[in-house]
Order: structure tokens, then C-alpha cells, then sequence
């Protein structure tokens, strides 16, 4: 089916780009899926739906909602019913959680608790439809959702992992996908989208609450950057993408770095010794995964690597039952 067959006034520039990127990339969200959409009812997530929705023939797609209840308002209750009835009128299968809002205290919790339930959610539609073999779960997270993704993680002090680009694809549990497919828009796109294509909006009112930290940087310090810098917002998302491209190279030459350096014996000492320490520590950490579900810092890896580089022989526990151990020439484990 072409686009034009969807019908004049159904397509938009943004039906064409979504569509367009869905079809550059076959694995992102592929022909005949099964898909289950999480929508709060704010206009990402809406336009989300809507183009979801609108391209389902082109692809073949079984689609449901979800939507879960923080009860951090008092009209959400009242949100939640309007949005079921809205997706009861498009004959889209609708599901619902209503959380206690005592257990989702903090933007954390709500977000552990919403994947909760998605899953659930999920494996519930697996199990309707046996002949569907993985399901996949739709967020409306945009490029802006990026940005300030980066500016939070780059306050805590992330690593490099925290300063790339949110991923628009990756396995959550056995069958089941997250995909993030409308990071190729902003936060104004998905605004105009609503307001052009005439399209419902039920704003969460705690979007507006500037003690979330995200909120904060959405409606504070983005715009502030935006006035002494206009355009970084767009700058941001570019450098983001570097840093996964970097981190992604990095990755894959840690890895052929380790390979070099380890034998039947274990790590070769020497070879370890003539890097720098940072690389030291990166082989150091992948080898440690091997053996230890323990989440090493790199302050604690600096020092054991410092260590193996200053003495010929030494010892260091890392966990109950397993040490690591080294002589002259190799480095290895031993159960203490």
C-alpha cells in the first residue's frame, strides 16, 4: 500500500517521516507486530498513537494502549476513562493500571512501576495471541526527552554510557522490546502535530511541578540555554549521538584489547602493563564480569590496577569466595 492510499487527510509530513524511518530500518518495529503503546494522554505519547495508528495497514500491525494511573492528580481517574473511551471509538483494545501513589513517591519508582506493569501488560497479549513471537512496547520519548536526558545524567556525573543517545530499540525481557520510535522528532513537533491534525491532549498538571528535576530542566534550563545559545537543544542531541558512536567504538576496541591480552593462563601482566591506566582499568572491568556480578568503581579499579602494575605478586578479595591474583607474568582468579 502506498502513502497516499491512507487517505489525503490522515498524511502529514510526519506520517511520511515516521513511515520513512520505519522502512530504513526493517528490525525497528518489523512487518506483522504485535504492538502494545504506553500513552499518558500529553501530546507525545498522543502523536505517538495517532501515527502508530495511522500507518498500522501500511505494516501490518496488531496495536493496544496502556496507560497507568500515577493518582498523582485529581482528575486522573477522569483522564484515564476519557482516553479509554477515546481509544474504544478508534476499536483499539485498551489497557489500565491505577497505581498506589504511597509506592511511587519519587520520578524512580514511577518509572520502575510503569515498566512493571507494561510487561505485564505484554506478556498478558502474548499469551492472547501465541502465534505473535515477541511483542513491542511503544514510548513516546522525543529528541527534546534526549536532551535533558544528557543535562541530568552529565549533572549526576554519568559515564560515557549516561551521555549517549537514548536508545530507540532494546530487549527488556525474553520476547518482549522496548522502541522508542519518535526520537527523530522534538517536543514542537509533537505540539504542532496535535494542533494541526486536530487531536486530543489530556496534560498531566505535575508536568508543570518544578521540584521533578526533569520538569525543571524542560521548562528552566533548556529555554534559558535556548536564549544564550539558540539551537543547543539540537546541538546536544548531535554531540549525544557522538557520544554513542564513541562509546560503541570504545566498546568494540575493549573488547579486541582484551582478547589480545588474555591466553589459557589468564590476563598477560606485561601486555596489561603497557597501557595506560585508563585502558588498564577498562580490560581489568570486562574481565572481572566473567566472575563477579559486583559493579566495580573506577575509583576501586584504579587501585587494584595500580596495584598489579607496581608489584610482581599480590592479592586482592573482591567478594566472598573469589580473589583476584597475579605473578609476574599473569593475572587470574582464585576462589578464597
Amino acid at each position: 500500500m502506498s502513502d497516499k492510499n491512507l487517505t489525503q487527510k490522515n498524511w502529514s509530513s510526519w506520517h511520511h517521516l515516521l513511515h520513512k524511518e520505519i522502512l530504513s530500518k526493517k528490525t525497528l518495529i518489523p512487518k506483522g507486530s504485535n504492538i502494545l503503546i504506553s500513552v499518558s494522554g500529553g501530546q507525545d505519547s498522543m502523536t505517538l498513537l495517532t501515527l502508530i495508528n495511522d500507518l498500522k495497514r501500511l505494516h501490518n500491525w496488531s496495536i493496544s494502549v496502556w496507560h497507568g494511573d500515577h493518582q498523582w492528580h485529581e482528575k486522573s481517574s477522569l483522564y484515564a476513562l476519557e482516553l479509554k473511551s477515546y481509544c474504544e471509538g478508534k476499536n483499539i483494545s485498551f489497557y489500565f493500571d491505577e497505581a498506589n501513589k504511597e509506592n511511587i513517591f519519587s520520578e524512580e519508582k514511577a518509572r520502575e512501576w510503569r515498566y512493571k506493569k507494561l510487561c505485564e501488560s505484554a506478556k498478558t497479549l502474548l499469551k492472547k495471541n501465541q502465534q505473535k513471537k515477541n511483542i513491542y512496547l511503544l514510548t513516546g520519548h522525543t529528541s527534546s526527552d534526549n536532551a535533558e536526558t544528557f543535562i541530568l545524567n552529565l549533572a549526576r556525573g554519568s559515564n560515557f554510557a549516561g551521555l549517549s543517545n537514548i536508545e530507540s530499540k532494546r530487549l527488556l525481557e525474553n520476547q518482549i522490546f522496548l522502541i522508542r520510535p519518535i526520537l527523530i522528532f522534538s517536543r514542537e513537533d509533537t505540539k504542532q502535530f496535535c494542533k494541526n491534525m486536530h487531536i486530543p491532549v489530556w496534560e498531566d498538571p505535575t508536568n508543570l511541578d518544578l521540584k521533578i528535576k526533569r520538569n525543571l530542566v524542560r521548562k528552566k534550563i533548556i529555554p534559558n540555554l535556548e536564549v544564550i545559545y539558540p539551537g543547543c537543544s539540537e546541538r546536544i542531541n548531535n554531540f549525544s549521538q557522538k557520544m554513542s558512536n564513541y562509546n560503541n567504538e570504545r566498546n568494540d576496541l575493549s573488547e579486541l584489547a582484551y582478547l589480545f591480552c588474555k591466553d589459557v593462563k589468564g590476563i598477560n601482566r606485561n601486555l596489561l602493563n603497557s597501557m595506560c591506566i585508563e585502558a588498564r582499568c577498562t580490560i581489568l572491568n570486562r574481565f572481572l564480569r566473567e566472575k563477579s556480578t559486583k559493579q566495580y568503581s573506577s575509583k576501586n579499579l584504579a587501585k587494584i590496577v595500580t596495584s598489579i602494575y607496581e608489584k610482581n605478586k599480590g592479592q586482592v578479595s573482591l567478594q566472598e569466595f573469589l580473589k583476584i591474583v597475579w605473578n609476574k607474568n599473569y593475572i587470574n582468579f582464585e576462589n578464597s
